[in-house]
């Protein structure tokens, strides 16, 4: 398969997963003006972890994660943290790419489309952005924290919403999780670590 096939079979994928989930959906309506743009891909050791990963089942989104998991050496793997003090197990185990975006395959001027993976043990600090999110789990599950919320243990097509800059944070326990991540307004401010208070 091509490059340029694995990034058409992962939007493909995407796209049906996106618009076949009604709380997706109510988040945005999946764009009309997609379009292919070109990358550079960029390597992380979290895309080898990602490509290691024998923890990943999926009923619902078999085909997605795999198609994640095969586009992984051609995407640009995300260093968003990475002159934080977060850690190097954390920058080397965490894996973030865009789908339609900035440094994804494809772009569009409605929304963003991210792929997030975490291997089994990894908390993922608080943090925020502007940009509101929604979260789908693909495969696996995360126990979720959001300010102002009880925290919750969700698996393969469960949701979660965050407001604009409401704190959150992720971590993984027994098992992994990989999500396709939405957002909505706000594109241009990245995460950043959210100060204890």
């Amino acid at each position: 398969m091509s490059k340029s096939d694995i990034y058409q079979r992962l939007l493909h994928l995407s796209r049906d997963a996106y618009v076949g989930h009604s709380e997706l959906m109510s988040f945005a309506p999946y764009p009309d003006d997609v379009a292919r743009q070109a990358i550079t891909p960029f390597h992380r050791p979290c895309g080898d972890v990602l490509r290691q990963e024998t923890g990943l089942v999926s009923e619902t989104y078999a085909e997605l994660k795999d198609a994640i998991i095969d586009a992984a050496p051609y995407v640009v793997w995300r260093e968003t943290y990475k002159h934080t003090n977060i850690g190097d197990r954390f920058l080397n185990n965490f894996g973030c790419y865009s789908i339609v975006g900035e440094g994804g395959p494809f772009s569009s001027r409605q929304i963003r489309v991210w792929v997030v993976y975490m291997p089994a043990g990894l908390y993922y600090p608080w943090h925020h952005h502007p940009a509101e999110e929604t979260y789908l789990v693909i495969s696996g599950s995360a126990v979720f924290k959001r300010k102002g919320c009880p925290d919750e243990t969700l698996g393969e097509g469960s949701t979660v919403f965050h407001e604009s800059n409401q704190p959150h944070a992720m971590e993984t326990l027994e098992d992994p999780v990989l999500c396709m991540v939405a957002w909505r307004n706000g594109f241009d401010t990245p995460p950043v670590l959210t100060t204890p208070t």
